[in-house]
């Protein structure tokens, strides 16, 4: 039987990658990349990297139109459901014409395939269709999250406290009940500026060649950061942040 291997790759720096990540691109037949467009080619040439370091001289890359999406849809939650939708229809025509019936094929999934990322639910969703049977592994990689956490020196929690994740959008709404800290991803609205009293620690292109970092009280630090976002969105054609918010307990 086919089978599929999710593989989280870290954060974008290459020595994020486990032995574990590392066994499974060696036993990997084809790989299946996602073109996301020109702008975010460096995207697929780090994974290519990656391919090329630890995979068998006979694999196979094969890649695929990612979909575009609506990035400011008046229905969110329909909006990607519908993108993971058409996501899934590239991945299961990849997976039919490219992976033989006792080959593993595999997806390259930026930091950890667990969190904030939709190649589990895609590969489900292939599967419940019914047109294609395989099985499917997910092997951890190092978060976005945990690598910012590092760059920065911060734990994520304190002491016998919880911490929650969450987007921008969220943080909109307003600051999470029963917790001090927080992570936010995905925030192009920057919902920080709203709580000038809180420590930001914020990073962009984290663990890559062009990484970005800047803490310290957000009163004093968001209009920089603000800036140095819009810059950087604008050179590259795409960003990719994350911060933490910790506010006096």
């Amino acid at each position: 039987m086919r089978k599929i291997c999710l593989i989280g790759i870290g954060a974008g720096d290459p020595d994020h990658l486990t032995l574990q990540a590392a066994k499974a691109i060696g036993r990997t037949d084809v790989f299946f990349v996602l073109d996301k467009g020109e702008a975010k080619q460096s995207l697929v040439d780090l994974r290519e990297r990656i391919i090329r370091g630890y995979s068998k001289p006979t694999r196979k890359i094969v890649e695929g139109r990612d979909p575009d999406r609506d990035r400011t849809p008046a229905d969110y939650e329909g909006t990607i459901a519908d993108w993971r939708s058409r996501r899934a229809l590239v991945v299961e025509e990849l997976i039919l014409e490219h992976l033989k019936e006792d080959q593993q094929g595999s997806l390259l999934v930026w930091g950890d395939p667990g969190l904030y990322d939709s190649s589990i639910a895609i590969v489900q969703e292939v599967l419940a269709r019914g047109n294609v049977e395989f099985e499917y592994e997910v092997i951890p990689g190092i978060s976005s999250v945990s690598a910012l956490a590092a760059k920065h020196r911060v734990p994520l929690n304190r002491v016998g406290r919880p911490f929650q994740v969450t987007t921008g959008r969220r943080l909109a709404e307003g600051w999470p009940d029963g917790v001090d800290d927080v992570v936010v991803m995905l925030d192009a609205q920057q919902a920080f500026t709203a709580h000038p009293d809180a420590q930001i620690y914020w990073g962009a292109y984290v663990s890559t060649p062009d990484e970005i970092l800047r803490s310290g009280r957000v009163s004093e630090v968001a209009d920089e950061i603000v800036t140095t976002r819009q810059e950087a969105r604008d050179h590259h054609g795409w960003i990719m942040d994350t911060y933490i918010l910790k506010r006096d307990a």
